[in-house]
Order: C-alpha cells, then sequence, then structure tokens
C-alpha cells in the first residue's frame, strides 16, 4: 500500500520533470548501454560491453546471455537475450528486449489510484541487497538514474544466481530398473524497488530447457494510513473488527520485444480447442484446434483451451520445424476500471515511442494516445510488440502483518520446437525422435 506518495514526488519532483521533457525530446535517460534497435541478422554474443553482459552456463550445460541495462522508470531492462542448450552450435536469439512496463495500482474506495513505473519512476527506487539474499551468486553495482537519494546513486542491487527447480524430467524403463531423471537449474536475475510501502522483487528466470519466468512479487508493509472501517471496501487486520486495511489491486505490465532467430519480423497465432461430445460410436469426447494468424494488432482475453504463440521467420529447428515461443499466462484478476487494464495480451506494431502500457509519457504526436488500448488500431503487424498484463486483487488478511509475505504475479515463454528434441535429454536416448519403439 502507498504512503509517503507526496513526500516522494516533492522530492523527486524536479528530476521527474528532467525525465519527461528529456523522452519528449527523445533523449533516452538510462544507465548501462543504449537500447539496442531491432535487428535482422543472429549475434553470436550481446552486444555490449562486460560490465553489462550477463552470461552464466548452468552446470546442466544450458548458457543463456543477455545485456541488462537500467532506466529510471522501468528500471531493469534486458536486452539481446539468447539462448544455448547443449548440442546447439550458436546462441538462439529469443528476446531484443524486456521489461515492466507498468504496475498499476487503484484503491477499491476510488481515493487513490497509481501508475507507479510512471508516476512515481519506480525504477529510482533500487535497493541495496544483502550477500544473504543472493547466495552463490553476484551482485552488481547499478548506477540509478534519477535517483531517490542523489548523494547515493550507486546500489548493490541487481542479483544474478542460480537456483535448482527440482525435476527437469524423470522417465523409468519399460524393461529393467533404469531410470532417467535430472534436475533443472535455473539462472535467476532480480532486483528490489521501494515504492512508498511496497518493494516489489522483480524476477527473471532462465531455465536450462529453455523456459523464461517473469514475476513480480510484492512485499513491504501494510500503509498504516490505508485503513477505513466504515466504507465495506477493507478487511479487518488486528485486534477486534476496528482497523479494516483497505483493499487494492496491482495490474503488472510487461513489455516484450521478439527477435526470435535474431529477427523482428516474426509472427503472432492463437490457437482455440473446442470439445464436442462423443459422436455415435465413440468412445470419448472429440477436441478440434485451430489455429488464427494474428496479421493486426490484438486486444486479447484467456479463455479455456486458448493459448499464444510467438513464431520465428529466419529460423528452424533440427526436424525442419519454425522456432516458437508460447505465451503461458499465470493466475490472474483482471480489472476491468481502466481500458487498458481490460485485455490479458496485447500485440502492437512495434514503434519506439509506445514505451509504456498507461501514462506514456513520451511525445509521441498530436492525438496519439498515452495507453496500450490506444495503440492497437488495426495496423498490420510485420514487427509485433507483446505486453502481457497480470492482475492480482490484494484483500489483506492477518497474516500480512509484519513483514507481508511476497505474493506473486507472472507468466511464462515456453519453448516450442525451439530444438528438435528436450534440450536436456539423455546421450542414451538421443536417437529417441519421432514414434519409437517401446524402451
Amino acid at each position: 500500500m502507498h504512503v509517503n506518495r507526496t513526500r516522494r514526488a516533492h522530492r523527486g519532483a524536479a528530476a521527474l520533470g528532467l525525465s519527461v521533457a528529456a523522452l519528449a525530446a527523445g533523449v533516452t535517460t538510462a544507465a548501462g548501454p543504449a537500447a539496442a534497435g531491432p535487428r535482422t541478422a543472429p549475434a553470436p554474443a550481446p552486444a555490449c560491453s562486460a560490465a553489462y553482459r550477463i552470461e552464466q552456463k548452468l552446470s546442466t550445460g544450458t548458457t543463456w546471455r543477455m545485456c541488462w541495462r537500467y532506466e529510471a522508470k522501468s528500471g531493469l531492462v534486458l536486452e539481446d537475450v539468447s539462448y544455448q542448450p547443449p548440442g546447439e552450435p550458436k546462441p538462439i536469439k529469443v528476446l531484443n528486449s524486456a521489461k515492466i512496463a507498468q504496475i498499476h495500482v487503484p484503491y477499491d474506495d476510488g481515493t487513490n489510484e497509481y501508475n507507479d513505473v510512471t508516476d512515481y519512476n519506480f525504477g529510482s527506487g533500487l535497493v541495496n541487497l544483502a550477500p544473504a539474499e543472493c547466495p552463490g551468486g553476484t551482485i552488481k553495482t547499478v548506477k540509478v538514474p534519477e535517483a531517490f537519494d542523489p548523494a547515493h546513486p550507486n546500489v548493490k542491487g541487481l542479483c544474478t544466481t542460480t537456483r535448482s527447480r527440482g525435476h527437469a524430467y524423470r522417465m523409468q524403463a519399460d524393461t529393467g530398473n533404469k531410470v532417467y531423471q535430472a534436475q533443472g537449474k535455473d539462472l535467476l536475475v532480480y532486483t528490489v524497488n521501494k515504492v512508498g510501502w511496497y518493494e516489489y522483487m522483480t524476477e527473471w528466470r532462465f531455465s536450462d530447457d529453455g523456459t523464461l519466468n517473469m514475476n513480480v512479487g510484492a512485499t513491504g508493509s501494510l500503509s498504516p494510513f490505508d485503513y477505513d472501517a466504515g466504507d465495506g471496501r477493507g478487511w479487518p487486520i488486528g485486534k477486534g473488527a476496528h482497523s479494516y486495511a483497505t483493499s487494492h489491486s496491482h495490474n503488472v505490465f510487461w513489455r516484450l520485444d521478439f527477435g526470435l532467430d535474431g529477427s523482428s519480423k516474426t509472427k503472432v497465432e492463437q490457437y482455440d480447442s473446442k470439445v464436442s461430445a462423443p459422436a455415435s460410436g465413440q468412445q470419448g469426447p472429440t477436441a478440434k484446434t485451430t489455429r488464427t494468424a494474428v496479421t493486426k494488432e490484438l486486444a486479447g482475453d484467456a479463455a479455456t483451451m486458448r493459448w499464444w504463440r510467438v513464431v520465428s521467420t529466419a529460423g528452424k529447428n533440427k526436424d525442419g520445424h519454425a522456432r516458437s515461443y508460447e505465451l503461458v499466462p499465470g493466475a490472474t484478476t483482471k480489472y476491468s476500471g481502466r481500458p487498458f487494464t481490460k485485455h490479458d495480451l496485447y500485440v502492437t506494431e512495434y514503434n519506439k515511442c509506445e514505451q509504456y502500457a498507461s501514462n506514456n509519457p513520451l511525445n509521441c504526436g498530436t492525438g496519439h494516445g498515452k495507453s496500450v488500448d490506444k495503440w492497437v488500431n488495426g495496423q498490420t503487424l510485420t514487427h509485433p510488440v507483446l505486453w502481457m498484463n497480470v492482475g492480482f486483487h490484494h484483500i489483506a488478511r492477518d497474516e500480512d502483518q509484519q513483514p507481508m509475505p511476497v505474493h506473486w504475479q507472472g507468466f511464462s515463454l515456453a519453448p516450442r520446437d525451439v530444438t528438435a528434441m528436450n534440450p536436456l535429454t539423455p546421450a542414451a536416448l538421443a536417437n529417441q525422435n519421432g514414434q519409437v519403439e517401446p524402451r
């Protein structure tokens, strides 16, 4: 919950005004290397200096590479992200860039509504991490633009480490007692940003099987100023039924610019499956899956048995199938209060001026909308940009004190035909591609 908004706004007012003016003039106010433009050729390594490069070979043999930079609004921005599993001769480009594009926080009583990224310089609130918060990893120092504490802009706030994620797979042979199993590993990249009483943990997990997991976790404290016992829009916290913490929502947006196989000219597809009752003579129901090419800008909604994927036009796996990544939404509570929060997924044509999902501060020209819903206007897609919206309705509970347990929201990108087989396939099973005899 938010407090010190006015005080924080005063403290950063001059910097915020400068930021908006600079953005309107086309100036990038960011730490780290300049943002790379769209690319059409595969790159063997991230195009940034060593100080802004993240490269991790996991114990299972997969290597992830990327560049990072830092900006006052979105905070951490990852660029030129590539994945190289065992057996692939060179890195496979996945993303041109990825970042948080908004954290929209409306309160249930209608009194307050915040855009934490654009109105309160989410990135400027980066906090120092203790070594115990990054076990076995490295904490990088970030020069924070427009830092809330101008006297101390250098913050030890970017953790890169590895984590176990449990079973990557398990398979027992049909004959004998042989068991094939492996424990999966992730590269974890994360920061913590403080806005008011909340502390947001922004996690980017890169798995050895090619999956990307993007999550924001909210922790910190319940605001002592956001209690109202009389309006019926809160939950009693503490002894008896006297102090009601006001309920509110967190609507988090991510902006994803894909560059599969080094090309921004990707395609987007939507898949829907329909289940029908058993026909005469059939044992069970049938299901038919239909593919729809998304050729124009889209405001999409999740539905039962619906999914989307982003498809490469520049590369195929060793089976001859086009590489792609499937969007896997996490649990969400869709907020209908604003037009830009009414949809789960937006797909827009690339425009370097369209950077934030709401209250976009850049000057995109007269009549150009300020939120992502206004940018879906039927334009043909040649370089699609995806905006994921994941909501969480926070109704406080006694367990939220003190400190508040982390509540997570996010989604995944799952590889679909990026490699010809499971990239972690053991050597003994490497010949079992396609229909095979019982093992």
